[in-house]
Order: structure tokens, then C-alpha cells, then sequence
């Protein structure tokens, strides 16, 4: 491994004595030291130190290559931490990391959890909502916060996912002389003299959570009525067949409501449209889903609105689109996309099966029906018919 210059240590939260030999080696040896103001003070840094800038930036490190560096950081360098923001930049020589025990370790340990059973959620500076999605009935997660008036909006958000029960064992300054742990009701959350570092560890009650499967209500959405029906939304969802880490491009996307669950299934999602105002509703649910990380929206016609996106693994096309989209869509997917379609007019259901002709794959003709009034009694009210195109190109 060589020599490397730069030493990424984990911390404890009480000083520098309580490091192993050798992270107390490396930052005796270092030259410069970066850190957060605390953990420069713990490490009696004094003008060795550097305060990490505001916001987070890891170029004053690598203005320091051919010193020797030593970058603090709590417990794990690598679990939500900032060893993972600048190893993308460095050669496997330049750097080694020591870690100390995750603030995750921490909670779980004080609390006798199993931590493989936990949800572990770095949450300082990442949406609240991006929990919607993992909430679950009589779930355990634990929540790494920016500050001590972090705990107060947790609650908040937890009472409006319907879990005002849940339980919330609200950590401070875990592995250190100032340690503190104190449970109380996300309804009834009165805590007003928390001390950050801060991490709650949460238990959930019974009965919250969106459904695992795919086809969530049509009023979860924000929609101007442009939006794949649920039933429809699980066909297509199944169709799509979403794998963790793949990317998406839905194409006409109206509500975003397809690229929502996608992203929910651990994927990431282009979403493009057309219309404003549609825009303004994708851009909203990704906002209430907590997908800002995972999914974007291009306003724009296409083919012209996805010049210069990164190709995707998947694509959807919501209104069955027309010869001249495929035109230029086709030639443009590389080898291996999945391409879904739904159409629901007669022209459209033409272009399908011309193009299944011509490429394979599957040609669905999806005919649902739901009950409704029929004089003093109830009959069947069909629904619009989809005709469905998949194909792996």
C-alpha cells in the first residue's frame, strides 16, 4: 500500500486518549489535521488544526497532497461518513483509514438491539421524507441528526406518518463523559436541551408504512389526473421489473407516480414532461417521497429534453408516444434496456403491435373492470383497456 499522506480517523466523543495506538500515531505524525471544531479540540490539534468549511468541502484536503494529513471524523469513516466523500478523488496508496465505533454501534449497543435488524439513516443533511419509504409496523431505525432541535422535527414528521406512539431514544454525545440517553413519545416529544452529536434511536408501532408491493393509492400522488391507475401502475411496476441502483427514464411521465415506485424499489428515475404544471406535481412528489437523491424531473419535448441525460437501464413510456418518439428513442437505448410501454387509444395500440413485429417481446392487451351503480343495484363499469409493450432490446 505504500506510504500513504493522508490518515482518515475515527473519533470517539471523549478525547484523543481513548484512540487505539495506532490512530494516536498518525495524528501525532500529521501535519495538518481537519476536523470538526470539536473533535480539533479533543485532539488538542491546536494550530495544526483546520476547520472543516461550511458547507462540507474535501479540496482543502487535497490542497494538503505531499503533507502528512490526518482527517477526524466520528466513529466510522465509512458508514455515512465523510471518508466516502473524498476517496473518489485519491489513488488506493494515498490514503488508510483507522475507524473507531459507529454512532450506529453506539445507539444499538446502549439499547440492546440487533443491529442487522435496525434501518441506519445518516439524516444531517438529507429530508425527513426520505424515511417514508422505510417506515414499517413495529420497525427499529436509528437517525444520525444535524443538531439538537433535529430530534423536535423527527417527532413532528413521525406524528404525521401516523406513528405518534412510536418510541424515541434520543442519544446524545454517545462514547464519551457527557453521554446522555432519554426516551419519550414522538406525540408527546418535550426535549428542548438537546446536545448534538445527536442520533435517536426510533421504535416504531403498528400499522404505518406504505404497502412493499407496488401499485400505491392514486391519492398518495399530487396529479392533475394524468396518472397510470394503481392496478394498471403494478403491472407496469412488475413489467419494469426495477433492480437496485437502475436508472429509469419515464418518458411522458404526467404524475412521476411510475417513477416514484421505481425509486421506492431502489432504483433512480428520470422522469420527463412536457407540461408545466405536471412538472410542478413530479416535482412535488418527489419532495413528499423524500427522492431528491434518486430522482429528478426534465420539463421538455421529446426526443430533445433527454440530450445529454445518462443512458438508462429501463424506460417507460407512458402515453404509448409515436412513431417518430421511437424513431429516435430506439436507436439511442443500448443493447440490454428494457423498454415498457403502455398505450391506450387505437393509433397507439397499431404502433405496439407494429413495433412487436418488428422487435419482440411482450404484447399485453390489460382489460379491468370495477364496480359501480347500476340503478338500485351494482354492476361492472370497464375501465379504459391498456395495451402493454415490453421488450428487452
Amino acid at each position: 500500500m505504500g506510504d500513504p499522506w493522508l490518515s482518515i480517523i475515527g473519533m470517539p466523543d471523549d478525547s484523543a486518549d481513548a484512540l487505539p495506538p495506532a490512530s494516536r500515531a498518525a495524528l501525532a505524525e500529521a501535519e495538518v489535521i481537519f476536523g470538526g471544531p470539536r473533535h480539533l479540540e479533543r485532539a488538542a490539534a491546536g494550530a495544526r488544526g483546520r476547520a472543516w468549511p461550511v458547507p462540507f468541502l474535501v479540496e482543502p484536503v487535497l490542497a494538503e497532497r505531499g503533507k502528512r494529513v490526518a482527517m477526524l471524523v466520528s466513529g466510522d469513516p465509512f458508514w455515512f461518513g465523510a471518508g466516502g466523500s473524498i476517496i473518489g478523488a485519491l489513488d488506493p496508496c494515498e490514503w488508510r483509514s483507522l475507524p473507531a465505533p459507529s454512532t450506529f454501534s453506539l445507539v444499538a449497543n446502549a439499547l440492546g438491539w440487533r443491529l442487522e435488524e435496525v434501518t441506519c439513516h445518516g439524516l444531517h443533511a438529507a429530508p425527513l421524507a426520505q424515511l417514508r419509504g422505510v417506515l414499517r409496523p413495529k420497525g427499529r431505525m436509528i437517525c444520525l441528526l444535524r443538531d439538537g432541535d433535529a430530534p423536535a422535527v423527527l417527532a413532528r414528521f413521525l406524528c404525521e406518518q401516523g406513528a405518534g406512539t412510536a418510541q424515541m431514544h434520543v442519544a446524545e454525545r454517545l462514547g464519551g463523559p457527557d453521554a446522555r440517553m432519554r426516551a419519550v413519545q414522538a406525540e408527546g416529544f418535550d426535549l428542548t436541551d438537546v446536545q448534538a452529536p445527536v442520533a435517536v434511536g426510533v421504535e416504531l408501532p403498528e400499522g404505518i408504512g406504505l404497502p412493499r408491493a407496488p401499485g400505491l393509492p392514486d391519492d398518495c400522488f399530487a396529479s392533475d389526473g394524468q396518472i397510470t391507475k394503481a392496478p394498471v401502475r403494478a403491472l407496469t411496476l412488475s413489467a419494469l421489473a426495477p433492480r437496485r441502483g437502475e436508472l429509469l427514464w419515464d418518458i411522458g411521465a404526467g404524475s412521476g407516480s411510475v417513477s416514484v415506485e421505481f425509486c421506492l424499489a431502489g432504483g433512480c428515475a428520470i422522469a420527463f414532461e412536457q407540461h408545466a404544471a405536471r412538472v410542478e406535481n413530479i416535482t412535488r412528489n418527489i419532495t413528499d417521497f423524500g427522492l431528491n437523491a434518486r430522482m429528478q424531473v426534465a420539463h421538455g419535448r421529446a426526443p430533445e429534453v433527454w440530450a445529454g441525460h445518462p443512458l438508462p437501464d429501463v424506460v417507460f413510456v407512458g402515453g404509448g408516444g409515436n412513431a417518430a418518439l421511437y424513431d429516435a428513442l430506439l436507436p439511442a437505448l443500448p443493447a440490454g434496456t428494457r423498454l415498457v410501454a403502455n398505450g391506450v387509444t387505437l393509433e397507439t395500440e397499431a404502433l405496439l403491435a407494429q413495433l412487436h413485429a418488428a422487435h419482440g417481446g411482450s404484447l399485453l392487451r390489460i382489460e379491468l373492470a370495477q364496480a359501480a351503480p347500476l340503478g338500485t343495484m351494482r354492476g361492472w363499469q370497464p375501465l379504459r383497456p391498456v395495451v402493454q409493450w415490453s421488450v428487452t432490446l
